[in-house]
């Protein structure tokens, strides 16, 4: 028994001291086990797809009309988790155990109300929301669909706020082990349920929340019943906090919103292709852009790990280490992001026959290949927003975050979009030319932005050091006596 504790204690000893040591030992290896779990994740969602496009046009439509609903969810999951991690990274660094721990059970509680208020609004309002989207023919299906996924709305959330508690403490591997479960187990079912039991549509999304409550089950014993975590949910320890609550919705919001603000982008600019090239520019752009998605996904795992090792420096006010995180995840992210490029500008052609293989859709080829040799240079400039984003949030400061992809994504992409479109008469190309230099000018301003506000840090923190440390000496210096003549 002693042996165990023992070994529990050594695992935890060894995590904390990751977090809290070399930033870029520690990025390195939080990032790839996340880069892992979204790839996975990234299966599962397009599995989703292939099997219940054999339904029919209306099944998959029916799809279609829930995503938009659904990933709002996912992003207030993700919100809350984010600043979950945050909170609790920086109580670590500060060698806080108890805000760690009374952070932790914060984060649960609040994931349980926004879940229980979220499931009711939903599955009330779900028709007519679905109404006011124009699902049409598909609206049975999706509603169908819908009831059972948003029915188990609370596993979706939990998992991933359980999961932002484990990467806190470095605990990413078990976080990834539960992703991975979600995305294997719902690739599993999905065919058994959809054809074998002849479940159709809800089979797609009994599968789904399944998948998702056994992910949410594994986080939960390791943190409630096994015990060998670095947190402890301990109700005894539990004291209300609104400061704690104020500083988890701090980062958790505003990263919410990001998803929203992406959004809307991505409706202007469909607004646009639709308007300068019809439905077949909009159809490479949405087949181009799930290429884009796996191309960002090394940036985004990078930011996810920068987030707690960023946190842990920041409650430790060591802020060198702050600026290092930051600078290391940039060069680590635009590496990665540079051999990805050149890989999709070379394979470009052959990339764009996954998405046309049908003589209904072999024409579009040339002009996704096309859409992915300009985008290829977008990949380079991500990782510094991305970044620069996920420095502020482990700082605890989500509005900068969310006022950063607002600049980005509304008053660059969008005008550059526009400028290149309309008033540069450069078609929908200049949709695809707007993403990139509009991007660009968001992810290099997010990166001056963030690298200023770290720099300004260690310079009054170093200032201060400097000013203690001198009035220190002079009250322990020995005082000169007079000499007499």
């Amino acid at each position: 028994m002693n042996l165990d504790k023992s070994q529990k204690d050594d695992n935890i000893n060894k995590r904390i001291s990751l977090i809290t040591g070399n930033p870029k030992k520690a990025i390195r290896s939080l990032a790839m086990p996340m880069i892992i779990s979204m790839l996975l994740m990234m299966a599962y969602n397009l599995a989703d797809s292939i099997w219940v496009a054999g339904l029919g046009s209306n099944a998959l439509a029916a799809l279609g009309f829930i995503t938009p609903v659904f990933m709002i969810i996912v992003g207030i999951g993700n919100g809350l988790g984010a600043g979950a991690t945050s909170l609790i990274a920086r109580c670590i660094g500060a060698e806080n155990k108890k805000g760690a721990d009374n952070a932790a059970i914060h984060s649960l509680i609040m994931t349980l109300i926004v879940a229980a208020v979220l499931t009711i609004a939903i599955l009330i309002s779900l028709p007519e929301i679905l109404t006011v989207m124009g699902a049409g023919e598909s609206l049975g299906l999706a509603v169908q669909y819908g009831q059972i996924v948003f029915g188990g709305l609370i596993f979706l959330i939990l998992s991933s706020v359980a999961s932002g508690i484990l990467r806190a403490e470095g605990d990413v591997k078990r976080a990834t082990y539960a992703m991975a479960a979600t995305a294997i187990l719902n690739i599993i079912l999905d065919p058994i349920f959809i054809y074998s039991l002849g479940m159709g549509v809800a089979g797609a999304a009994w599968a789904t929340v399944i998948s998702s409550s056994v992910s949410s089950a594994l986080i939960i014993y390791w943190l409630v019943l096994k015990r060998d975590t670095y947190v402890s949910l301990s109700m005894e320890d539990f004291k209300t906090n609104f400061r704690v609550i104020k500083d988890i919705l701090g980062v958790g919001m505003p990263a919410s919103a990001e998803f929203l603000i992406m959004s809307i982008l991505g409706i202007i600019l469909n607004i646009i292709l639709v308007t300068t090239g019809g439905t077949d520019a909009v159809a490479v752009y949405t087949a181009g852009w799930r290429v884009v998605n796996i191309a960002m996904i090394p940036a985004i795992g990078i930011g996810t790990a920068a987030i707690t090792v960023a946190g842990a420096a920041y409650g430790a006010k060591k802020y060198e280490n702050v600026s290092t995180a930051l600078n290391y995840s940039v060069k680590l992210g635009i590496s990665i992001a540079a051999v990805t490029s050149i890989i999709t500008y070379i394979f470009a052609p052959n990339i764009s026959g996954i998405f046309t293989y049908s003589s209904q859709s072999a024409f579009l080829a040339p002009s996704i290949a096309s859409f992915l040799q300009v985008m290829c240079l977008f990949y380079i400039i991500v990782p510094l927003g991305i970044t620069a984003s996920s420095i502020f949030q482990a700082m605890g400061k989500g509005t900068t975050s969310l006022i950063l992809t607002i600049i980005r994504e509304v008053a660059f992409i969008s005008v550059f979009a526009y400028l290149f479109a309309f008033v540069l008469g450069i078609g929908s190309q200049g949709v695809w030319w707007g993403i990139v230099v509009g991007g660009a000018c968001g992810c290099i301003l997010a990166y001056i932005w963030a690298h200023t506000y770290v720099n300004r840090l260690k310079r009054n923190y170093n200032g201060k050091s400097a000013d203690r440390r001198f009035k220190l000496e002079a009250k322990t210096k020995t005082p000169r006596v007079p000499q007499k003549d």
